[in-house]
């Protein structure tokens, strides 16, 4: 017998019991064919750019290690050792990737912005057509256009630089006579990655949410304030991923730099000088035919280091990318 403030226990546990034979049972849906395959592939592709990647690595690792450990006499004729051999070409690599992107990210930026928000449709589509186009070039054809135009159009404007500027480091003499000089590789890759800077984002651009742009021209902005308050900080990590894949070829296109470049082993800056550093992929390509023995394992040696060089560049572009990652929205 209980009071009335006393719960009923055996009624209690009736009811969780009912409650409990009248839940269904939770079942598994069964996954479709088709979902199993797709989901498969996806994983297999994803582990098989991991297990490409690490076999590279072993490979340049393996291959080098033999130039990294012989001796300093055995890799260069004068004794001074790897490191000495390939300081030059790695400072050639990187001064003249630098170069490149000075040149062509203002630019494509500015050919990003007029065809995604100043240019009439039909010509922006025709533009973007251009610049998809030019992606598609072989480097050969811009190692051909750099010798037989632009460097002997650039070459008077190099003597009059270092006449009127020479005092200048980056203009010091002497100038080069035929125009073939850091200056004009670096337009030469300039050329080259712009046309992927530029699709990539203008693409971004595009994409800025249009509540974004209308709340900025209904506060008063006019079409470039709008641009500078809400299309570039939106395109901000697109931008930075564009620059890091344009950089990316900078870094390691082969031919073009190989033929118009007239390469040394020097540490300058000089800008218009017949004498310049050369690049690692350049110095591989003219090289590798005629290398035996430890010859092989030190420009695989110099291989690895570009890897290394063009790993870091895009960590350290990932790393910006990742802290605005909570920054996006879309039309």
């Amino acid at each position: 017998m209980t009071g009335l403030g006393t719960p009923f226990p055996s009624r209690q546990r009736n009811d969780i019991v009912t409650t409990a034979e009248i839940t269904p049972a939770k079942t598994r849906t069964p996954r479709r064919l088709g979902d199993r395959i797709f989901a498969g592939s996806s994983v297999f592709a994803g582990s098989l750019i991991l297990v490409v990647l690490a076999a590279v690595s072993i490979f340049l690792i393996a291959q080098s290690l033999p130039a990294l450990m012989a001796d300093p006499s055995a890799v260069t004729k004068d004794g001074s050792g790897f490191w000495a051999y390939v300081w030059p070409l790695v400072f050639g690599t990187v001064w003249a990737a630098a170069l490149a992107l000075l040149f062509a990210l203002p630019l494509s930026i500015g050919i990003a912005l007029f065809i995604s928000h100043y240019a009439p449709r039909r010509l922006a589509q025709g533009l973007g057509y251009v610049v998809d186009l030019l992606a598609a070039v072989p480097s050969v054809v811009f190692g051909l256009w750099g010798i037989t135009v632009l460097a002997p159009a650039v070459q008077p404007l190099y003597a009059w630089l270092v006449e009127n500027m020479g005092w200048f480091p980056l203009f010091a003499g002497p100038v080069s006579g035929t125009g073939r000089s850091i200056l004009t590789v670096a337009v030469v890759l300039a050329v080259m990655i712009l046309p992927i800077i530029t699709a990539l984002s203008r693409e971004v651009f595009l994409q800025t949410p249009r509540l974004h742009e209308e709340a900025a021209l209904a506060l008063g902005a006019t079409r470039w304030e709008m641009i500078r308050i809400a299309v570039l900080p939106f395109g901000r990590p697109g931008i930075i991923s564009a620059t890091m894949l344009g950089l990316g070829r900078a870094l390691g296109e082969t031919m073009a730099v190989a033929m118009v470049l007239s390469p040394a082993a020097v540490v300058s800056f000089a800008l218009l000088t017949s004498q310049n550093p050369s690049t690692i992929a350049a110095n591989i390509a003219l090289n590798f035919p005629e290398a035996h023995d430890i010859g092989v394992n030190v420009l695989v040696a110099t291989g690895l280091i570009l890897f290394l060089i063009t790993l870091a560049v895009n960590s350290g572009a990932r790393l910006v990318i990742n802290r605005r990652k909570d920054f996006s929205g879309a039309n």
